[in-house]
Parts: structure tokens; sequence; C-alpha cells
């Protein structure tokens, strides 16, 4: 049987587990506030729980470490968007005793996320990356987490609405740094992942047949992707070829970074300069991936084609990418109204020929 007793002015408990005597504080002057957490210890005790005092010990930032050692050991392309929802939850979470994080204050993390501006979609992220923790804890043996709370989601807008005209990407192109160039113009081309882009290396690469492969295990989805270079590409990556031998580091990225060694990882400062610079407003890189679907679909590439191209593996991703501009709804409308036209001219022609047809019967009645 469970005791309580007295350390200075506060209460301590004592209870037994598994025949080993456990001690723990109820934080409370009050004997009540004692008796009761006793009768919880061994009421969990009895149905086979671990008791409550297991999961006090640990932190977020224990959850933390095994979320990104999950996501590590899984070879997960996302690590390093899951690092970064890590650092902002540190924020507010970072030394929190598990059991102290609780709805409201989830809903805290949230309203301070939205007064820094973040998106709905990005704290959304952060949020699943949380909850990912905790689950993992709870699934763990012994678990590390007793319960996982009622996490809220915000409503996000799925729609994308980001895109580039031609004379934007050329543009903004021309201002950026030299290394930056064909990277930018590979995207804009043909739709792929900025990680995708930044991890090609030349081993994948046919330079007689300029051909380049994407493996499953290089892809976001996991599936081999093939491109076919067209002219321009097939210069850009000439050029690069030419570059990485007059520079003698044998470099195995095709887009190597600034020193023509590394791989391209965080540019958003020169991004942000050449799209002031270019005068096109606030533009993102992804704009890139949705620009390249939206101009085969343009060209008249069938759909299909295009995704196997762009690596979009449902539907349903696709027709978010594929944005309708003020342009090509004008267009629209004057293929509808040529249409038209042709119809009512056919319908013209028709009943001309019925009267005519009509005022023969007559005449020869």
């Amino acid at each position: 049987m469970g005791m309580i007793y007295k350390r200075g002015n506060i209460y301590w408990i004592k209870y037994y587990r598994n025949g080993k005597p456990e001690r723990e504080s109820s934080r409370s002057k009050k004997r009540s506030d004692a008796r009761r957490l006793l009768k919880k210890r061994e009421g969990e005790i009895s149905a086979g729980k671990l008791p409550g005092i297991y999961f006090e010990k640990v932190r977020f930032d224990d959850l933390a470490g095994d979320f990104l050692a999950d996501y590590r050991l899984n070879q997960k392309k996302s690590v390093d968007r899951a690092e970064l929802c890590v650092e902002h939850l540190k924020k507010m979470f970072e030394g929190m005793r598990v059991p102290s994080i609780n709805t409201p204050r989830i809903n805290a993390y949230i309203e301070k996320r939205l007064a820094e501006g973040a998106a709905n979609a990005t704290i959304n992220r952060e949020l699943s990356a949380l909850k990912r923790m905790l689950n993992l804890g709870a699934r763990q043996t012994p678990p590390k987490v007793n319960r996982v709370p009622y996490i809220p989601m915000l409503k996000e807008n799925n729609t994308r609405k980001g895109f580039f005209e031609h004379w934007e990407f050329v543009a903004v192109r021309d201002v950026l740094p030299d290394y930056l160039k064909g990277y930018v113009t590979f995207a804009y081309r043909v739709g792929w992942r900025k990680e995708e882009i930044s991890n090609l290396t030349w081993s994948q690469v046919d330079r007689k047949n300029w051909i380049v492969c994407l493996h499953p295990g290089d892809a976001k989805n996991d599936e081999a992707r093939t491109v076919y270079l067209d002219e321009e590409l097939k210069r850009v990556f000439g050029k690069q070829w030419e570059a990485r031998k007059s520079s003698g580091t044998l470099t195995p990225y095709v887009f190597p970074n600034w020193n023509g060694r590394g791989k391209i990882k965080n540019f958003i400062t020169a991004w942000k300069s050449a799209c002031n610079k270019a005068g096109v407003g606030k533009k993102l890189f992804h704009d890139l991936r949705r620009t390249a679907i939206r101009n085969m679909v343009r060209a008249g590439i069938p759909e299909r084609v295009a995704m196997m191209v762009s690596g979009h593996k449902t539907r349903s991703v696709f027709d978010r990418y594929n944005i309708v501009n003020d342009t090509d709804l004008k267009l629209a409308a004057q293929r509808q109204e040529a249409y038209l036209q042709t119809q009512m001219g056919t319908i013209s022609g028709t009943v001309s020929k019925i009267q005519h047809i009509t005022k023969n019967e007559r005449i020869n009645q």
C-alpha cells in the first residue's frame, strides 16, 4: 500500500510498482491533493498502466529527437522541412513536459504563428509534425506519451495562384547570379522540385542522347522519371559541363553552388533580390513548377505526359497547379465567340437552303 508524507511544507507520496518503491511530489501543501494523486497512481498500476510520473519525465525535446531520427532512418526526402518545423515548435514547447502540451497551449502556438505572419498551410505542417511526434511517443514500448491531445488544424486554401509569365521569368533569370541561371531555367522548363534539381548529378545525364533520368530513390514520390532536353536545355547542360571541366573541381552535381563544389541549398536572399530588381513582385521558386505545368498544357502536351515530366502522382494535385489567368479566360471567351459565330453561320445557311427548297416546291406546284 502507498503512503503520504511530508518534505518541508510539500506532501509526497510513496507507492509500489513491480515490488519497487516509487516516490513522487504532489507539489501541494494540502494532504487532500496528495491523497488524490496517490489514488490515481494506484489506479493506474492496478490497470496495468505506467504511472503518470513516467510521462512527466519526458520533454518535448525528447519527442523532437525521436521524430527527426525517424525521418532519417526512413530516409524521408522532406527531412529539411521537418527540421524547420521543429525549429518553429521549439520556440513555444522547448523544455516543456509532455503532459503540459495540451490543446490550450497548442491554440496559443497557433495564435503566435498567425501574429508572425505565417500562412495557414505552414502552420498546419508544423502542427502535423507535432502530432507525429506525440503519436510516435505513444507507440513506443514503453510509451513516452500517455495521451495525444486534440490538435486543431486551420483551414487551407489549396488554390495555387503564383506563376510566371515568360517575360517575368526572363527578367528574374537575367539578374540572378550566374550559378543560378541554368538552375532556374531547368525548373522553368520541366517543373521539377527544388531538391530534385539540387541533387541532380552527371551520372543521371546521358549527354549523348541528351536525356536526364531521375531514379526512384531521388524523387519525392519514389517514381522514376525521364526527361528529354530541348535545344535551350541542351545549351544549358553543355555550358554546365564546360564550366565543370574548366574549374577543375569535377563536382558530381549538374548545378553546383557558387563555389562550384557542393550542391545548391539556400538561395532565398539572391532570389528575393532578383525578384525586386526585375520588378515582378513577390514570387516563389515553386511558382516555376506551377508555370512549367501550365505552359505544357497550353502547348498541347497531353496532361498524362505533363504529369510524367513534372513528377505529379495524383491528378488532384496536378489540377491545382494547372492555373488559369486572365489571358486564359479572355482566350476562352474569344474561342467561344468564334464557335458561336460559326454555328450561327451554319444555321443561317441551313435556313436559306430550306427557304430556297420551299420556294422551288411552290413554283413546281
